[in-house]
């Protein structure tokens, strides 16, 4: 199908344009914003999310989904006839720093959550109000979650993961995340390394030191050798979009004073990947280094390799692709570069565990993990546009038989 012949028509994003309501938005994430969700603490804000769309007309859900202490929320816009399930999937809990309450001044909204991800969210909310004040889908239907438990150390995507075991998923994803200048099409897993290098022993000054005595700063040091040999040669093999693979080292710690040989030595790190490789081969591949550091030092060498998100790799023909480049384009008036996705989110994981193509894009926020949030109402507006006509056209799009 020539690509002129998929453009949305001009009588559609005037009317999804024109039920996008700015206000109405903007109360919204001001609304969530106001609070504080600390993640693994973000009932009360999914509490307030729940009125706001009970509020407005919609049927709301709570499963769950292994998280009592804040049930996600789940709310959905039926199409009139069959079609395919757009999910607009977002989180509610923010990062563990000190509570900033919500301002907008001079067209700008911050506060805490204001770009990872209450605005992102609340634009997705408003593109189903949209839908469904502007006449509804002609097919299919729109599937909006929200949850808890997504930013780390201190979630570990459980909710996330269980909801997706529970079936609570569409046949394509969009991710309200503070991505806006590509369309990320590949995207590196990434895995969290902790090491602890440990000897026999107590600490104990240099000059008493036994012949002999492991050193578990000289084997910290090959480790970290042996890491930079292997992202060498990671670095050989870049995806094209993506580039290589990586094993980083971002810390090292050992001993108390500068002539004490101490008992432990640690590493912290992180381990990214692309889609060729599987998780379970890199894991293998970083205890086997740990392993046989350990047996030519003489040392004990624990380490956990703790998976955030997998790699993943969408086709650029997939109909969602399709749908959201066209929609962007009607909106934006252009087309996004393909791209890789530069950090991991929920998108990676509802590639991976529910084998859906996921998107990842939201407003061109700033200042995320930071007390300084901060987001244009314009952006929130363009995002909920074109999340509503992306809908549109995914959802009653059959040239594919697969998602």
């Amino acid at each position: 199908m020539n690509r002129d012949d998929q453009a949305i028509r001009n009588e559609t994003v005037e009317r999804i344009r024109t039920a996008v309501n700015p206000s109405r938005l903007l109360d919204t994430a001001l609304r969530l914003i106001e609070v504080p969700s600390p993640t693994c603490h973000a009932g009360p804000v999914s509490d307030r999310l729940t009125e706001l769309l009970q509020a407005d007309g919609f049927d709301v859900e709570r499963p769950v989904a292994n998280w009592p202490e804040a049930p996600a929320v789940v709310t959905r816009l039926q199409g009139r006839r069959p079609g395919w399930i757009l999910q607009f999937d977002g989180h509610l809990d923010t990062v563990h720093l000190p509570f900033v309450p919500p301002r907008v001044e001079e067209g700008v909204l911050t506060g805490s959550g204001a770009a990872d991800m209450k605005g992102g969210l609340a634009a997705a909310i408003e593109a189903v109000r949209a839908l469904r004040d502007a006449g509804g889908l002609e097919a299919g239907s729109v599937l909006l979650t929200a949850h808890d438990h997504h930013e780390g150390p201190w979630g570990d995507c459980r909710q996330l993961y269980a909801m997706i075991e529970q079936g609570i998923v569409g046949d394509g994803v969009l991710i309200p995340e503070y991505l806006c200048d590509r369309l990320p099409v590949v995207g590196r897993g990434l895995a969290i390394l902790e090491i602890r290098v440990h000897r026999d022993g107590e600490p104990v000054h240099e000059v008493f030191r036994p012949a002999g005595q492991p050193s578990v700063i000289h084997a910290g040091c090959e480790l970290v050798r042996r890491f930079e040999k292997l992202n060498a040669e990671l670095a050989k093999h870049p995806h094209p979009i993506a580039g290589p693979g990586t094993l980083f080292v971002g810390k090292i710690a050992a001993g108390e004073i500068f002539n004490q040989s101490p008992t432990e030595c640690r590493i912290e790190g992180t381990r990214r990947w692309l889609s060729h490789e599987s998780t379970a081969a890199v894991a293998d591949q970083y205890r086997s280094i740990l392993e046989e550091v350990a047996a030519q030092t003489g040392t004990e060498i624990t380490g956990d390799f703790v998976v955030r998100r997998d790699a993943f790799e969408i086709d650029r023909e997939n109909p969602l692709v399709r749908a959201f480049q066209d929609s962007h384009r009607a909106v934006a008036g252009r087309n996004l570069p393909i791209g890789a996705k530069p950090f991991v989110d929920d998108g990676n994981a509802f590639i991976a565990q529910a084998r859906i193509p996921a998107i990842t894009h939201g407003p061109d926020a700033k200042g995320a993990h930071t007390l300084n949030e901060r987001v244009p109402l314009a952006e929130l507006v363009r995002v909920a546009e074109v999340y509503a006509l992306t809908a549109i056209t995914f959802c009653q799009d059959k040239r594919s038989g697969s998602r």
